[in-house]
């Protein structure tokens, strides 16, 4: 065996052989030198074969040739020159001289002594070793056992007949190559020539280091051979083995120092030689009966003493001579290196720029480091500098096996390093170990990087890493570059994956080798996490305590731990996915789930939220299908750990689902968390039932399907089985059928029925909910199921403890009758509390665009419309609820309400709302605002409900006494009660004016009965000219809106005072008990300086003065009165009375500053109200009527008015305001001309297109025209006239009709009480 490592260096020193071993003999002079000296004059070329062979054959006579008398210099050098052709033409023509040769065997043998000897004469050591390499040339190419034997048999007796060892140079050196060169001869000579090695003993007790050298040549090559070495052993032990190692340690030339070191290589192949080498006591006593050993000679020292040389290849030899003996027990044979002081400089060694040195003595100390005494005498701390700093310098170089060995000898030391006993002494030292481990990770060769991540893994450990500060950015980028070494080498992987059938043997490899380098990425991750979690309980580790107090601090353990868990987010879990798509490996999903399981505790305060995403994770195709962890981690267990194997990856997966489910039951998505006491039941249930977990999910579902009886253990086992099928469902990871799972946990529940149990709450809340999720459309639960549900929920004293947020979960609840009567009203509640999604968006949604519902509405929505009578719940939970879950409720009624126009339930919420409403004033006359916080929501759906109706509909006798209940609630309140009044004042609105003419005046009638409404509305009315934010601008307008009402129908009925006795149900003739007073000045006012964006309000104020002055201020409801002291009245006053002339003024100047506003609404307000005010006078004073309308202003308004747009003049309000001064005959306002222009636009307008509203105002217009014979053009009348015939009121718009019941801004308007 070599005696030195592969390696320039060692390869060419001093002419060695390749084994390790020097020839005997004058091994210094080189053929080319022989043949320099003397012999090339006289050749003039290589003989011909026959010729030469003739001369070697039959030289001539030498006189004392056997008795070793020198020949003379000529004769030398003639015969050095024939072995020198003799063996030119064996090279270059083999077989021809071979075969000659061995055409006479008596002549080959013969020809064999001759040579032999010629070896034996000669003294020049160029001719003898001449003589040796033909002779092993000659002999190996004839390959015939006569010569070799007769050539052994030569140099036997050579050996034998000579007196002394002085002469042996030459025979052991040709012995030694031949036994190299046919290393079957060492077996031969061991056991045909045994008593030669007591010749070899004599050679090595001869003073000369030269024949010393060549007999441990020929002993390394005879030891070469297992059968010569197991026949040499008790030769070794008796004689050679102390005489050898005293020879080594006083060897002086180097040729014997490589060839004792060859043969001590040969040796130390086997233990038992290695035994009795490293046996002190044995060499001591071997040594007494072997003259010239010493028996004080160790190996250890003798090896120390070659180390401690500055010859770099006795270094390296020494250094395989120490791993050569640890290879067999470094245990055993450890601790006697150690004693000796080797590591010290092996650990010197590592700074030499001898790669092949470098590399020696880390493979030495790799192997002492397995010795815990190597680190009790704290090598490693002085040594570990070295190591850092040989590591550093050796990734620079392009030694890849050095790279390697370096970082296996790192490894070691920080794998073994005990933990009492620091490593890194200062945290700078280990600050360049991170980096240098970096550095290796990011290495391009892949079995580098491997080893580096094995040492990376190691080096996370606490003790390692806890010198002050703790470098947590340095840790960061080492494991940055680690994780991104693994991902580049994954996606190399995949970009090369190979085609076709042929390659799948490599692809397979390929997979495997990726798995490997994962599996020691994820260790290494782990291994972060393991210290992250030490660090936790560390004060000092928290963060650098020399950071300073104003710097940002960045490098602390949380930003590290967050680092963590990003990278395992972003980095680990898909590479482990990709992974699974190809192969599945135990070890590796250990290591990754216990990474999850980690970071689980290292960031607690986002360990909900991690699960939550986990568990929402698709994982991909690895089961055929999308899936979370849960189902995962399932298949993992019952694939590996079915068969009571894998306990480590089962109980790693057991701990991973124990934590994951704890925190998902922990934070669930919309309900309340559990209380400590539940969480602690099911803790226990976890760790109990999740280890015993090992079925598929078939087998699950037939285990919770079984209703013989259950142990407690096997009970335990249904539960965990229930809340894993309950979480995955959760998050929809519905990985078992759906109908199945339905049918298995009725069983489970009348199991439990059947043996008088009562589930954990928790487990009970996962039935349910599991049953809501899987019950199908078509299939419903038994009568039997639904009562033992009954009773499961009877024994629980909060529904809220079983409840899950689920619109499915809902209509199970609500879906059967036993449970809707007992519990609808609470589950509705938590519905609409845990509710976090908004609906008002919805409420202004025109039908013909309505958005898609939320999946939870429609469900909801569907209930609503197959069980009307959840609507009364919904109702009681508005009145009783928290203002916020009220808010919900309504805002679900109201868009139910709205895209739900077919269902009537109207009479049903009304009759319920009636009841809701009496209760409420029985209970709370005296003041109904603080009854309920809900009150004003109820109002708003019972005004939304009278708005539904589009027809007008008779009022039922519910309805009437909704109008009296409410009434007498407003008569109740005061003007701040905003949130009561508002949709009060919007139901009693519509209800007037949604109604038939004869049900008005009965409605009427009973509202005018209410004294307490009649005097909140003079309030009211006296309130208009607050302030302009205050917030009753909207209650304004209805208490205006409502007085106008009220008005119009007291006048239009005729109705008289009288008191209403009781509920009036049919209308009597009475008196107006309570008259509202009105300032016409404050009206005025109001209107000439109007609030900002209140134009509502001025169009309510305007429609009462409209009903006032078409009644001539003859209302029994409402008087004028004047505002402070009044002067005397003018005679147009008398004329105009109860208006002043300066009042007619001001009103049309407010009208006509309220039309250049150009709001729709408001603008048709003016004109009804410009056109009750022009008759007003025209009926008192024809003159000042002509007067007001003929005012030049009039005619700018008018042009101002038409030049908003293209064909402006077809607004309604401005064909109104046309036909109003036409009538007048106010030619200043508008001209003949003018007016020719107007018909001439109409005539080209598309009037399929108006409104209906437009087409009413165009109409009066035209009879207006013909009525003062303003058309000249008949022909041009007629065709206008005929064209409007032809369009009948309900189909002469293209454009859907206008709906006349308006909500704007929180205020009930009818559109046509405002326009006329």
């Amino acid at each position: 065996m070599r005696a030195v490592c592969a390696g320039k260096s060692a390869a060419s020193a001093e002419g060695k052989r390749g084994d390790g071993c020097e020839a005997g003999g004058d091994g210094g002079h080189s053929r080319a030198q022989e043949r320099g000296r003397g012999g090339a004059s006289i050749r003039e070329g290589p003989l011909p074969a026959r010729p030469a062979l003739a001369a070697a054959r039959d030289p001539p006579p030498v006189p004392g040739l056997r008795a070793g008398a020198a020949a003379g210099p000529r004769r030398v050098v003639r015969k050095k020159h024939m072995l020198s052709c003799f063996q030119d033409a064996l090279v270059r023509h083999t077989s021809l001289v071979t075969q000659l040769v061995s055409q006479d065997q008596r002549v080959c043998i013969h020809f064999i002594s001759v040579l032999f000897g010629l070896l034996c004469s000669m003294e020049d050591g160029s001719v003898t070793n001449l003589c040796i390499e033909v002779l092993i040339q000659i002999t190996t190419h004839l390959k015939l056992e006569q010569t070799i034997h007769c050539l052994l048999d030569e140099c036997h007796k050579e050996l034998c007949n000579m007196p002394s060892m002085r002469g042996s140079l030459a025979t052991l050196t040709l012995l030694g190559k031949l036994v190299d060169a046919i290393p079957a001869l060492a077996d031969e000579l061991v056991m045909e020539h045994g008593n030669l090695m007591e010749h070899l003993l004599r050679g090595l007790v001869y003073p000369s280091e030269g024949i010393q050298a060549s007999v441990c040549y020929l002993y390394g090559k005879l030891y070469s051979s297992p059968v010569a070495a197991e026949m040499l052993s008790g030769h070794f032990r008796e004689k050679l083995f102390p005489l050898f190692l005293s020879i080594l340690d006083g060897a002086q030339t180097k040729e014997l120092q490589i060839n004792c070191l060859g043969l001590l290589r040969q040796l130390l192949k086997y233990d038992l030689f290695v035994s009795m080498i490293m046996n002190q006591d044995g060499m001591e006593e071997s040594a007494k009966n072997i003259e010239g050993s010493s028996g004080n000679t160790s190996l250890p020292l003798v090896l120390k003493k070659l180390l401690l040389s500055r010859d770099e290849t006795l270094q390296v030899a020494s250094a395989h001579c120490i791993t050569a003996v640890l290879v067999h027990s470094p245990a055993k044979h450890a601790p006697a290196f150690i004693h000796a002081d080797i590591p010290e400089f092996l650990f010197e060694h590592l700074s030499s720029s001898s790669e092949v040195l470098v590399w020696s003595s880390c493979n030495c100390l790799t192997l002492l480091v397995e010795e815990p005494l190597f680190f009790s005498k704290c090598h490693t701390v002085y040594g570990i500098e070295a190591v850092v700093r040989s590591l550093q310098g050796s990734l620079k170089m392009n030694n890849i096996e050095l790279h390697k060995q370096g970082l296996l000898l790192f490894a070691e030391i920080l794998t073994r390093q005990p933990e009492e006993i620091k490593l890194f002494t200062s945290s700078a030292m280990c600050r360049d170990a991170g980096r240098a481990l970096q550095e290796a990770v990011s290495s391009p060769v892949l079995e580098v990087a491997a080893e580096a991540l094995k040492a990376t893994s190691a080096f996370l450990r606490k003790d390692h890493q806890s010198t002050p500060p703790v470098q947590y950015g340095e840790l960061r980028a080492l494991l940055e570059a680690m994780l991104n070494r693994c991902a580049e080498f994954s996606q190399t992987l995949l970009s090369r994956r190979p085609l076709g059938h042929a390659s799948s043997r490599d692809s397979e490899k390929a997979i495997l080798q990726r798995g490997k380098f994962l599996l020691s990425t994820l260790e290494g991750f782990r291994s972060a996490c393991r210290l992250a979690i030490e660090f936790q309980s560390e004060p000092s580790a928290q963060e650098n305590p020399f950071t300073a107090p104003s710097a940002k601090k960045e490098d602390t353990l949380e930003a590290f731990s967050e680092f963590l868990l990003s990278a395992c987010d972003s980095l680990c879990i898909p590479m482990v996915m990709r992974h699974l798509e190809q192969t599945t490996h135990p070890a590796l999903m250990e290591v990754f789930l216990s990474i999850l399981h980690n970071l689980f505790v290292i960031v607690p305060h986002m360990k909900e939220k991690f699960s939550k995403k986990l568990e929402d994770l698709v994982l991909g195709r690895w089961m055929r299908a999308s899936s979370s962890f849960i189902r995962l981690t399932l298949e993992l267990k019952a694939r590996f750990c079915s068969d009571l194997s894998h306990s480590a990856l089962n109980q790693v997966c057991s701990n991973f689902l124990y934590y994951m489910c704890l925190n998902l039951l922990s934070a669930p998505e919309k309900t309340g968390p559990p209380s400590k006491e539940e969480l602690s039941a099911v803790s226990e249930l976890l760790q109990h039932g999740l280890p015993q977990i090992s079925s598929r999910s078939p087998e699950s579902l037939a285990f919770l399907s079984d209703r013989q009886y259950m142990e407690g253990a096997a009970r335990q086992r249904q539960y965990c089985i229930l809340l894993l099928f309950y979480l995955a469902y959760i998050h929809e990871d519905r990985f078992v059928s759906e109908a199945e799972l339905f049918e298995a946990v009725q069983s489970f529940l009348l199991s439990l029925q059947d043996q008088g149990e009562r589930p954990p709450l928790v487990v009970f809340k996962a039935s349910i909910y599991l049953l809501a999720i899987c019950q199908d459309k078509d299939n419903t639960l038994r009568e039997t199921m639904v009562s033992a549900i009954r009773k499961f929920l009877e024994g629980i004293p909060d529904l809220q403890l079983v409840y899950t947020h689920h619109p499915l979960l809902l209509r199970f609840f609500l879906l059967y009758p036993e449970l809707m009567s007992r519990y609808g009203h609470h589950v509705l509640e938590l519905w609409f509390f845990w509710e976090d999604s908004s609906y008002e968006e919805l409420d202004d949604v025109t039908s013909a665009g309505q958005p898609a519902l939320p999946a939870s509405l429609v469900v909801l929505f569907q209930l609503l419309r197959s069980i009307p009578s959840i609507l009364l719940i919904l109702l009681d939970l508005i009145y009783s609820s928290p203002v916020d879950t009220a808010h919900k409720v309504l805002n679900s009624l109201r868009t139910f309400l709205r895209r739900n126009e077919d269902i009537q339930v109207g009479g049903l919420i009304r009759g319920h709302f009636l009841l809701i409403l009496q209760r409420l004033l029985v209970e709370h006359g005296a003041s109904p605002s603080g009854a309920s916080g809900n009150l004003p929501l109820l109002l708003s759906l019972l005004s939304l409900m009278q708005l539904r109706n589009v027809s007008e509909q008779e009022l039922d006798s519910v309805a009437m006494k909704l109008l009296h209940q409410v009434s007498k609630l407003c008569g109740k309140c005061s003007p701040t009660d905003v949130d009561i009044l508002q949709p009060s004042f919007n139901f009693l609105y519509w209800s007037l004016h949604q109604t038939t003419p004869s049900s008005q005046k009965r409605a009427a009638a009973v509202l005018l009965s209410s004294t307490g409404l009649m005097e909140l509305l003079e309030k009211m009315l006296a309130l208009t000219l607050a302030k302009a934010d205050s917030p009753r601008t909207a209650l304004l307008c209805s208490a205006w809106l409502l007085t106008a009402s009220f008005s119009a129908q007291q006048h239009k009925g005729s109705l008289q005072a009288s008191r209403t006795w009781g509920l009036a149900l049919y209308p009597v003739p009475c008196q107006v008990h309570q008259t509202l007073s009105v300032e016409m000045d404050q009206v005025l006012k109001a209107l000439s300086f109007p609030k900002k964006k209140a134009a509502l309000l001025s169009a309510a104020i305007l429609c009462f003065l409209r009903t006032a002055l078409r009644q001539s201020f003859s209302s029994a409801l409402v008087a004028l009165v004047p505002s402070g002291a009044q002067p005397l009245p003018a005679t147009e006053d008398t004329v105009l009375a109860p208006l002043r002339m300066s009042q007619v003024r001001s009103l049309v100047i407010g009208l006509q500053n309220l039309l250049v506003q150009k709001d729709p609404l408001l603008s048709q307000a003016c004109v009804g109200c410009l056109e009750a005010l022009l008759d007003y006078l025209d009926a008192r004073s024809p003159d000042i009527a002509l007067h007001v309308a003929s005012q030049p202003w009039n005619r700018f308004l008018l042009f101002t008015l038409l030049d908003a747009g293209e064909n402006s003049f077809l607004r309604p309000e401005i064909l109104r305001l046309m036909t109003l001064f036409m009538r007048y005959r106010s030619s200043s306002v508008l001209s003949h001309e003018e007016v020719g222009d107007v018909l001439q636009g109409v005539a080209l307008a598309d009037l399929s297109t108006l409104s209906n509203t437009t087409l009413q105002a165009l109409h009066g217009f035209f009879q207006q025209l013909q009525s003062m014979g303003h058309l000249a053009d008949h022909s041009m009348a007629q065709t206008l006239q005929a064209s409007l015939e032809g369009l009948p009121p309900s189909t002469s718009s293209g454009q859907p009709p206008l709906q006349d019941m308006l909500c704007l801004g929180g205020v009930a308007v009818s559109l046509s009480h405002i326009r006329n």
